[in-house]
């Protein structure tokens, strides 16, 4: 992703950890790039975090030291990406590593992950 400009929200589940970095600056939590970094919070992990069990999440806060209205700020900014993500808010795209040729073969599969991903969510409500 370009340095530039912040990583966009359809890509949060395959951001880097630079992306990560970038993204808690624009949330206000800029405070955690260093920790987020260090214990290589990439975008896989941000979207697994939804079924962390409550001693995980504590080990998560304990881990990278944050407040606890932090990590409240964190999730409610996670959960307002993933549903401007599953509302189609953001175009498909293929990801920056995938080559030019896997363009349409990544646009389906993400769209049809996209209608997976409202169900779940629709079941966590």
């Amino acid at each position: 992703m370009s340095k530039e400009r912040p990583p966009e929200p359809l890509d949060f589940f395959i951001w880097t950890v630079e992306d990560v970095g970038m993204w808690l600056e624009e949330i206000n939590l800029g405070g955690y790039r260093q920790i987020f970094k260090e214990n290589g919070v990439n975008g896989e992990y941000l979207e697994g975090m939804s079924m962390f069990t409550t001693e995980q999440i504590l080990r998560f806060i304990r881990r990278c030291h944050m407040k606890w209205g932090d990590f409240i700020t964190l999730c409610k900014e996670l959960r307002r990406i993933k549903v401007a993500c599953l509302k189609g808010e953001q175009k498909v795209r293929r990801p920056w590593w995938a080559p030019p040729c896997l363009s349409v073969v990544f646009v389906k599969v993400a769209k049809r992950n996209r209608q997976s991903r409202v169900v779940s969510l629709k079941l966590e409500q």
